[in-house]
């Protein structure tokens, strides 16, 4: 299946793990793209040395082409661009800030960019900086969120409307028929985050795993939008910091709540009390953990049947 990002990143499927902290390692990321999507490695719970040896483990597994995501908030972020260069990664996807910050240094070393964004205005900032294509993320994903909640079948077309370079879909994406319908919108590829998050090769703990395919409707919600709108697994830590927020907490009390490691606690140790969670709406559909690249060619599968189906029973043919 060709569009322009398999084109771009030379790929067999346009489907794309997203870089998730704690839980896209090395093992994902070559999963992905050893079954022809495009697997990335998040950098953002990672130190520079944990990111060199990812890098070159991954490539040890893979012949494939994967990616590094790097949120531009990061503090050691200059030592994550030099190891990225120097361990010759072809492809970034940067999320978490200006798109112009680091664009043109990835661009002269021969380095394709994508920027994460959700809006149209920073979808319009990152053609300007340069980037070959972004991706659209909408309401429905979990992790840190866009502060306008805008609900992905909103945001693609939007977005699609306001640039001309290619789109990725992201947000509430987790088969082959939401995979279509993000084609339908206009994008020409999806990026997966929570489906991926439930497969065996995640990073993530087991305890989180289980959670995440046990879940049901309206066990996640954005919270601490005050901070950084994130979406979360409903637990106590959730409880704490969403009733802080509805009595009124200054965003430092939020943050003295929030305490350090967080997310580690709860993703990657498996404190599903005390933990941050982030997981996204579609955690709902799944019910169970399936080898990375199952999760690749289920999807593949489910867009054909959806597609074929559309075209043989049209909408309004009367077939049910």
């Amino acid at each position: 299946m060709k569009t322009r990002i398999t084109e771009l990143f030379g790929i067999e499927y346009p489907i794309i793990q997203a870089g998730m902290i704690w839980c896209s390692g090395w093992r994902l990321a070559a999963a992905v793209s050893n079954a022809g999507g495009l697997g990335i490695i998040g950098s953002g719970s990672m130190y520079p040395d944990v990111l060199r040896e990812h890098i070159q483990k991954c490539r040890l597994a893979t012949g494939k082409p994967f990616a590094v995501n790097v949120p531009l908030l990061y503090p050691d972020i200059q030592q994550l661009m030099d190891i990225i260069v120097e361990e010759g990664v072809k492809i970034v996807f940067t999320s978490a800030g200006n798109p112009k910050t680091w664009t043109s240094f990835l661009k002269e070393h021969g380095i394709k960019v994508v920027h994460v964004v959700a809006n149209t205005k920073f979808a319009r900032k990152s053609e300007e900086a340069g980037v070959d294509a972004v991706v659209a993320e909408g309401f429905e994903a979990g992790g840190h969120n866009g502060r306008e909640e805008t609900t992905t079948l909103v945001l693609i077309p939007m977005i699609c409307d306001a640039v001309k370079i290619p789109v990725i879909a992201a947000g509430g994406i987790g088969d082959g028929r939401q995979m279509l319908a993000a084609f339908a919108l206009g994008a020409e590829a999806v990026q997966v985050g929570t489906r991926f998050v439930a497969s065996q090769e995640s990073s993530a703990h087991e305890a989180f795993k289980n959670a995440v395919v046990s879940s049901h409707e309206g066990d996640t919600l954005l919270t601490m939008k005050q901070l950084v709108p994130v979406r979360l697994m409903k637990n106590k830590f959730f409880n704490d910091i969403q009733n802080a927020e509805l009595r009124g907490a200054t965003p430092e009390e939020q943050k003295q709540i929030l305490g350090r490691a967080r997310a580690k606690k709860g993703m990657f140790e498996g404190d599903l009390t005390e933990g941050e969670l982030e997981i996204g709406q579609v955690s709902a559909m799944l019910d169970e953990v399936l080898p990375a690249g199952d999760i690749v060619r289920n999807m593949m599968a489910e867009f054909e049947s959806a597609r074929l189906k559309l075209t043989t029973h049209p909408a309004g043919s009367g077939h049910a």
